[in-house]
């Protein structure tokens, strides 16, 4: 086996490794809300969830074929690679800009902050093309990715907190009791969108990228993707590993945007989670490769201010907004400085010493986590500040 399928082979798996944090990480989007409200039970909402990704994995391949035109260009319009730029050389660039992308997920689970996955693999792509020389489609990026992750949120956030006014304003003589007790039952159905929606989304990004490297290494063609679509092994391996992600559950990020950023009444779950399903399907349509993180978390903000008196802790989300305005540029540097590396050493053993590098920064970071510990018996524990509860707020959830 040559050295340029073993380094395709090396990317093949990275990405994957990509999609199941990318699961992990982006499991609040959809169920926090829901888990925070007791609408579904832990796990029995991430299971649910997981299940969901896998099938909207299957629905669309429209954001797919912008991130393998609208990030990095290289295939010209003949078919062949962009003068200057070597298969090899391409597909190192697709892996350091994934172990870029995978490397921010981790650290923001950790510290338990709803960061954009999305942007993280954009930013490593980005950051490890530059390093690499490679033509860097600014105009698609700006079109397709920085417009999006500026209006999507704001669209979100004023729908959120609209259709938060509307609901309590609706129900203002309903009972408090039975009023939360039907809400729950719509939020297993909106939950269960944003689910779907999701997959739709963030699993054809790593579909994408997988592309993108069968591209560079010439076993695929952009003409091929617009005419057949994707090869179906790509398609069911990003699905399963998005879903089995998924299913672990980033309980972490979960507590944060569940108990964190406002303290949730089944109502405004609702409003939070049709907002974000509308958004993400309708972007997702359109090829437009839109945070989910974003528009989710800001859904729940919106919430928080359209339901009369509610608590928005907007120190939260200060630091939240500060992590999304430096993920593309943190992960952008990470790839480009893996680029350097894997370049300078050469070829399949440069790729293997990132390769190496990445598993040993997730060890660490994982035998950190479990320090202090978040899953599905504490995520729901009362918020005092942290994202890791204390021993006290675990033996009242108890």
């Amino acid at each position: 086996m040559s050295a340029e399928v073993l380094i395709l082979v090396l990317v093949v798996v990275t990405a994957l490794g990509f999609d199941f944090t990318n699961g992990f990480h982006d499991t609040g989007n959809a169920m926090a809300t829901s888990i925070a409200t007791g609408a579904l039970k832990p796990k029995v909402a991430v299971a649910l969830s997981a299940i969901l990704n896998l099938v909207g994995a299957f629905l669309s391949v429209e954001v797919a074929a912008t991130i393998t035109k609208d990030v990095l260009t290289i295939q010209g319009p003949n078919g062949d690679l962009v003068p200057g730029l070597s298969p090899e050389s391409a597909m190192i660039i697709i892996f350091a800009g994934l172990v870029g992308g995978i490397l921010w997920n981790l650290l923001t689970w950790l510290l338990g902050l709803p960061s954009s996955s999305s942007h993280a693999l954009f930013g490593g792509l980005i950051g490890a093309g530059i390093a690499g020389a490679a033509t860097v489609n600014w105009a698609g990026i700006v079109g397709k990715i920085i417009v999006p992750a500026v209006l999507s949120p704001v669209i979100a956030g004023v729908v959120a907190a609209v259709g938060t006014w509307l609901v309590y304003r609706l129900t203002r003589t309903v009972h408090a009791k039975h009023r939360e007790a039907g809400f729950r039952w719509g939020q297993i159905g909106t939950a269960s969108l944003v689910s779907l929606a999701h997959g739709t989304g963030d699993a054809q990004k790593t579909m994408g990228v997988i592309a993108l490297a069968l591209i560079a290494h010439g076993t695929l063609t952009g003409e091929q993707i617009l005419s057949d679509g994707l090869p179906i092994w790509i398609i069911v391996t990003c699905g399963a590993a998005i879903a089995l992600g998924t299913y672990l559950g980033g309980w972490r990020i979960i507590r944060t945007l569940g108990k964190g950023l406002v303290e949730i009444e089944s109502p405004q779950g609702l409003a939070a989670e049709a907002s974000s399903a509308a958004i993400i399907l309708t972007s997702s349509s359109m090829g437009m490769a839109l945070s989910t993180t974003h528009v989710a978390t800001v859904s729940i903000l919106g919430s928080g201010v359209g339901r009369p008196g509610a608590q928005v802790r907007w120190g939260i989300a200060g630091r939240m907004v500060t992590a999304w305005l430096i993920t593309m540029p943190a992960a952008g540097v990470v790839g480009a400085l893996c680029y350097f590396l894997a370049h300078g050493i050469g070829g399949l053993a440069g790729a293997l010493t990132v390769f190496v590098l990445l598993i040993a920064a997730a060890a660490l970071l994982y035998v950190r986590s479990r320090r202090q510990k978040v899953d599905h018996r504490n995520v729901n524990a009362e918020w005092d500040g942290k994202v890791v509860p204390d021993a006290a707020s675990q033996g009242a959830t108890a």
